[in-house]
């Protein structure tokens, strides 16, 4: 079969995969990052067959030769001058008519190339060999076969590399059909592996552990071999990226065992440096720092070896450690010159310089700006414009640090320039945000503004990209992207006479930055916005106002939308570090249980804040229901419990609060007679204490309702989904103990059998809609909490109420003891039967009753339940 190996190729060709993980900046702010880097960024090395048949057959002696120093060359780290031999071979091969070798040669030539970052040359020698192809490849023999199959690897890896996820996960399942048709298990598991891979990169994490746990009795059956180490060592690396830091760290230890016994040096340090990267995740940085001193002393993979120090340094730059950089430093310099010109490099330059930079103490500047004019000059020898885009982008930065403002803005320009060159959308939108930062910090809001409008809408188009990039390359959703968001919320709504299309804007970012949060959240780009937010407000069936509160350096901002009117804003100035002090010492308060006048106090202050400014409006819309679209640390407390001196927030509004309005679509609970799944766990089980008035909660649901009922040995995981699948109940109810973390795999529930993670628990949920009338109206998680000391635990819960795919669900912040729940979760469903009320005035209901009782009145009782989604 004929492929045309230009149809890929287009404008955006040299659209690279950004940078390398820099560490420990996002792990330390609860945000679990990894240094792996994917096959995206490090290409697939070739598979040699010193062996060939094709090559065996052919009388052109000198070129097998040529094949063979080839190879040579290439595992010694001289690719140039392997690729320069493998097309030399090509030519011979072609002279005397062996077609088959020539295309292996070629493909080898090819990947060299790559490997280089000479991508012209790599897709000229891939279209070059796919182009011989002109037979049926039903008649073709096993070693043609396998030839075709190796071309398309190579073809999946360049599109990989250029961020065309979907060509590349196309070309490698092509790959496995020449491999499946020429009966080569070998090469159809790499194929495998290859597809994960791709899938990584294109953001899908979880359907990429799915794949390689499919092959995963494959790669531990046969006896040892590189790509059983291989393959065990990318799915440690995915699954570290999606937080199983524990079976990470099992799978890459047997994909070194493994690498030992083959005595394979490449993998020995590739296995070592993914486990130093899961301890550096774990917080383990001396076991971290003790592998990174493995691979750079081993010194058998220059590749490894100069992985191993960048995140090395890149680690103790966040510890400030400056004499230990200095001695990794000392180590690495001499690798890194004695490398030929080359992305991996350019880019070990970039990310060494960019954590230099960072270094409060000691002459690490001027380290950086020459580490960075040696990226530069490699990236021009290279013809890299993304790698010479990265260099300038980043002296731009160094020289930002600096207040050499001129020379920064004149750098970061060229830098842009060049993205915009080669059409690579995800470096434009970096340097679009640098300049922004740069007129802002100048005093120029009209141009900061459009930089930072730039760099946003940049941001919307790669929605993708931003789970994918958030793990394996130099990307750090907090430190990087989170900021572009509140910088533009900050600048439109710092503007003397803020517009409606300027608030409109605003509103739009502090939606957006929701959604990026929870993808984030999530490893996957798996969230489909799709409502109006305005059409939410203005139609909603009892009038209902909508806050975004935001958390700005130096105020907490406030966009208001009510029925029918256009936004307005207002803001109270404060230090967000004095801000998240204040949220963080009510959060605590409200867990004693003497503390209820400072509770009060400190909640007044928040309602003067929030509440106060815009009360008049309130009345006058006669508004009923509040619904927040919270940020930051604000999540992390009920607003309900705001007190205007005299009453709390509750009395005088139902409640709830909305992961972004682009994912609710406020509908009122249908007429028919309610039936509920009621799940219940009452007895300790794994390491979780007894919760005996869950026994009670569940028979009182059972009065109310018509029920299915599972209870403790009864509840377990198989038993929940085949009861949710048969069971058309539209209202969820389960009693257990559970958590929400900002971790996905420290957010579950707990069952009989054992806790039923996240992802596990959402698919329990999504796959009922198959089989059931309706989606799910209700989740009630009735015993959960928020993790303890995660400041973004409530992101578990959000994804939770998102993921689980009910339209709302209820879930406590905190859980004090279940008798209180119980009679909550009484008071609520007794509230939900009465004609005409809806979700948020039952909540409203229960919370007031109990808060009437004077056992019951501090807000540690009462207020740690929210409804999250829809509250009609």
């Amino acid at each position: 079969m004929k492929s045309n190996g230009n149809n890929w190729r287009h404008n955006n060709y040299y659209f690279c995969r950004r940078w390398l993980k820099r560490g420990l900046a996002a792990l330390l702010m609860l945000v679990t990052l990894i240094g792996a880097i994917t096959l995206s960024h490090w290409p697939i090395a070739p598979v040699f067959k010193s062996t060939s048949a094709a090559i065996a057959q052919t009388p052109a002696s000198s070129a097998e030769g040529l094949v063979q120093r080839g190879q040579q060359q290439y595992r010694a780290g001289d690719y140039a001058t392997a690729a320069q031999l493998w097309e030399e071979a090509a030519a011979l091969f072609g002279a005397v008519g062996d077609r088959w070798s020539q295309v292996q040669s070629l493909n080898y030539a090819a990947q060299a190339h790559q490997t280089l970052g000479n991508w012209p040359a790599a897709e000229d020698a891939i279209a070059a060999s796919m182009a011989l192809w002109d037979e049926d490849e039903a008649a073709l023999s096993p070693e043609h076969l396998q030839a075709i199959g190796q071309a398309w690897t190579i073809q999946g890896s360049l599109l990989l590399e250029h961020s065309q996820h979907q060509a590349a996960l196309a070309a490698f399942e092509r790959a496995a059909e020449s491999y499946r048709a020429a009966a080569d298990e070998t090469g159809l598991l790499r194929s495998q592996v290859n597809q994960a891979k791709a899938l990584q990169a294109h953001g899908f994490y979880r359907r990429a552990v799915e794949l390689l746990e499919s092959v995963r009795p494959s790669l531990t059956s046969r006896s040892p071999s590189p790509l059983a180490a291989s393959g065990l060592r990318t799915l440690g690396d995915l699954k570290r990226t999606v937080g199983d830091l524990s079976t990470a760290q099992d799978l890459l230890e047997r994909s070194l065992l493994l690498a030992e016994q083959l005595e394979e040096e490449e993998a020995i340090a590739a296995a070592q440096f993914g486990l130093a990267n899961t301890a550096a995740a774990s917080g383990n940085f001396d076991r971290a720092q003790a592998l990174y001193q493995q691979v750079l002393q081993s010194g058998d993979s220059p590749s490894q070896t100069v992985k191993a120090g960048g995140a090395w340094i890149g680690l103790l730059a966040d510890l400030e450690d400056g004499t230990a950089i200095d001695d990794v430093l000392t180590q690495l310099t001499p690798a890194l010159a004695q490398l030929p010109p080359s992305r991996l490099r350019t880019y070990a330059y970039i990310d060494i310089a960019s954590a230099l930079a960072k270094m409060p103490q000691g002459d690490y500047r001027q380290t950086a700006v020459e580490f960075l004019v040696r990226a530069r000059q490699d990236a021009q020898s290279l013809g890299d414009l993304p790698g010479e885009s990265y260099a300038l982008g980043t002296l731009g930065d160094v020289y930002f640090q600096a207040r050499q403002l001129d020379e920064a803005q004149t750098l970061t320009e060229n830098a842009l320039a060049l993205s915009e060159t080669v059409n690579a959308a995800e470096i434009s939108y970096k340097w679009n945000a640098q300049l922004g930062a740069l007129q802002k910090d100048r005093g120029n809001s009209e141009s900061a503004i459009q930089h930072y409008t730039a760099a946003f809408n940049t941001l919307q188009s790669l929605r993708t990209d931003l789970v994918a990039i958030s793990d394996d390359v130099r990307f750090n959703f907090r430190a990087d992207v989170e900021p572009i968001y509140r910088d533009l919320v900050d600048l439109l709504t710092a503007l003397p006479q803020s517009s409606e299309s300027e608030l409109q804007q605003a509103r739009g970012a502090i939606e957006s930055l929701q959604l990026a949060e929870l993808e984030n959240f999530f490893r996957e780009a798996c969230l489909s916005p799709s409502q109006e937010v305005d059409r939410v407000v203005d139609s909603a069936e009892q009038p209902t106002a909508v806050l975004y509160p935001i958390i700005l350096p130096d105020r907490l901002e406030v966009i208001l939308k009510l029925p029918q009117q256009p936004l307005t804003h207002y803001a109270t100035p404060i230090i967000q570090t004095d801000l998240e002090t204040r949220l963080a010492q009510l959060r605590d308060d409200l867990y004693l249980p003497y503390t209820l006048r400072a509770v009060q106090s400190e909640a007044a202050q928040f309602y003067d804040w929030l509440i106060a400014p815009i009360q008049s409006q309130l009345e006058d819309s006669q508004v009923d229901t509040l619904v927040f679209v919270l940020d930051g640390a604000l999540r992390n407390i009920p607003m309900g419990l705001l007190y205007d001196g005299d009453r709390y927030l509750i009395e005088k509004y139902s409640v709830a609060i909305a992961p972004g309005l682009q994912l609710v679509d406020p509908k009122p609970l249908t007429e028919r007679a309610l039936a509920v799944v009621t799940v219940g766990l009452s007895e300790a089980r794994h390491g979780f204490s007894p919760l005996p008035f869950v026994e009670t909660e569940v028979n009182r649901v059972k009065e109310l309702f018509s029920s299915q009922v599972l209870f403790n040995q009864a509840f377990t995981e198989t038993s929940l989904e085949e009861t949710i699948q048969a069971s058309p109940f539209p209202v969820v109810h389960l009693a257990t103990h559970g958590q929400f973390s900002s971790n996905p795999e420290e957010t579950f529930i707990l069952a009989w059998d054992k806790p039923i993670q996240l992802q596990n628990l959402n698919d329990i949920l999504r796959n009922s809609e198959q089989s059931r009338e309706s989606a799910i109206e209700l989740l009630v998680l009735s015993a959960c909490e928020t993790a303890a000391g995660d400041r973004r635990a409530t992101l578990g819960l959000a994804g939770v109420a998102v993921r689980a795919g009910a339209r709302s669900t209820l879930a406590s912040l905190w859980s004090l003891d279940d008798e209180t729940t119980a009679i909550f979760m009484d008071k609520f469903y007794a509230a939900l039967l009465a004609p005409g009320i809806n979700r948020a005035q039952a909540v409203r209901s229960a919370q007031t009753e109990l808060l009437s009782n004077p056992r019951y009145e501090h807000p540690r009782y009462w207020a740690p339940y929210v409804l999250v989604g829809n509250w009609l």
